[in-house]
């Protein structure tokens, strides 16, 4: 058992990772299981389409609405008490929600109320969680300490969670919630034992030294804030993100790549179930297999992470990730085989998890740390704006001219912005290549 935590997660990226880590993977699996639990719950109360739109739509649209603001409160605050107090905030909607149910008197608009609360709460704990991870490891431990973070979310949040939450439901609609609050409850308290130290591991990194200089916060957490900073506005602290990011050549290309490919990405996914049923002929379980044979291909370039990340410059990486994804689109849009778009999107899952891990190495490893949750909080922004921007042009397209005609749309805008980027991506991996892992 030594052996084996000591190959997934080495002992030099410290107790403070292993219990963030620990953290990280109990909460997700919660996560998973609320991920399927909550749209059953809404659909059993109101089976309108538009209501149980209502409840996606209420799950993305917290990062858009308060993304900033949490960047800026992780910067100025104590991180790790930033994230342990938004999942108490969390859980305690969830005990309103577990309460509801049990007596009976849950209604729809309760059900979609909580979950909106829940979303925002977890972009406030998430915001501050990421911030973590480059204070308590080496600079050349990130890729290796986001892979394995990434690991809990596909194995769990995506592929043990949402069966799991489906069975729960099953057998009452009150238990998938209890199960996610006795996670949470785990996760909290192997959070708040995580002790993150004052000077950065190796004391290497954009911040050398002490986190912050001389004024760092309790256990280094976040540089403690001057009397002068605590004047400064929320929206000059928001305007420095943005600027930061902007003059930065790789962070900047990083977001803008993201945008970009998430317009694309989100005006293609927002049909594929309609694409599954009308282009493929499968049903629900036919979509449901789909989503897993995608999250599997994630499992995959968990395993192959490593050797991908010895074996290939970054530059390459990156390259390849995104001709894999223009080349999903055109597949997608070509097939009509259930296996052929099952292969392309175990191979799309691959590339997701591997492109995923690997920005957010590059940006960490690139970002001062008293920066590091504003320039997150803009580099997701862009990620969330990209899905809503992309999914009203998918469904406009779709409405107009038919369900593949997104996924041309998505090969084609891919096209254009991966021939107009690719020698930026060299200069990314020149900028600020991460050391390669080494385990």
């Amino acid at each position: 058992m030594e052996r084996l935590a000591e190959v997934l997660v080495p002992a030099r990226l410290g107790p403070g990772f292993r219990r963030l880590l620990a953290s990280s993977w109990t909460s997700n699996l919660g996560d998973g299981v609320a991920a399927a639990a909550g749209p059953l719950l809404v659909a059993s109360l109101d089976a309108s389409p538009s209501v149980v739109a209502l409840a996606a739509t209420l799950r993305w649209t917290p990062p858009l609405l308060f993304g900033l603001g949490a960047g800026v409160l992780s910067d100025r605050l104590d991180r790790r008490r930033v994230a342990v107090a938004a999942n108490c905030a969390r859980l305690a909607v969830i005990g309103g929600l577990v309460a509801a149910l049990a007596t009976g008197t849950a209604t729809v608009g309760l059900v979609l109320g909580a979950l909106a609360l829940v979303s925002t709460a977890e972009v406030f704990a998430d915001s501050a969680a990421r911030t973590l991870t480059p204070m308590l490891v080496r600079r050349e431990d990130l890729p290796l300490a986001n892979a394995r973070l990434t690991t809990g979310f596909i194995t769990l949040d995506q592929l043990a969670g949402p069966p799991i939450g489906a069975a729960l439901f099953a057998a009452g609609r009150v238990w998938p919630f209890v199960g996610e609050a006795v996670l949470l409850t785990a996760a909290i308290a192997l959070l708040a034992r995580v002790v993150v130290p004052r000077v950065r591991p190796g004391g290497e990194g954009p911040d050398d030294g002490p986190l912050g200089g001389p004024d760092g916060g309790p256990d280094g957490a976040a540089p403690a804030a001057s009397a002068a900073d605590g004047r400064r506005s929320v929206r000059r602290d928001v305007a420095e993100g943005f600027v930061w990011t902007w003059r930065h050549p790789a962070v900047r290309t990083l977001a803008l790549t993201i945008l970009v490919f998430n317009v694309t990405f989100g005006a293609a996914w927002a049909v594929l179930v309609l694409y599954v049923h009308e282009r493929l002929g499968l049903g629900a379980v036919g979509f449901g297999i789909l989503s897993t044979v995608s999250a599997a291909g994630g499992l995959l370039g968990t395993g192959l992470y490593g050797w991908i990340t010895r074996h290939v410059s970054l530059a390459d990486v990156m390259r390849i990730g995104l001709v894999l994804e223009t080349l999903t689109h055109l597949g997608l849009a070509l097939t009509r085989s259930a296996v052929v778009a099952g292969t392309i999107l175990f191979v799309f899952g691959a590339h997701a998890f591997v492109w995923g891990t690997t920005s957010t190495a590059v940006r960490q490893a690139a970002v001062p740390l008293r920066l590091q949750g504003r320039v997150d909080s803009v580099y997701t922004l862009a990620v969330f704006g990209g899905l809503v921007v992309g999914s009203a042009v998918g469904g406009a397209l779709g409405e107009r001219f038919g369900v593949t005609a997104p996924f041309w749309f998505a090969f084609g805008g891919s096209a254009v912005f991966l021939v107009l980027l690719w020698r930026e991506l060299a200069r990314i991996a020149l900028r600020s290549a991460p050391a390669v892992p080494t385990g």
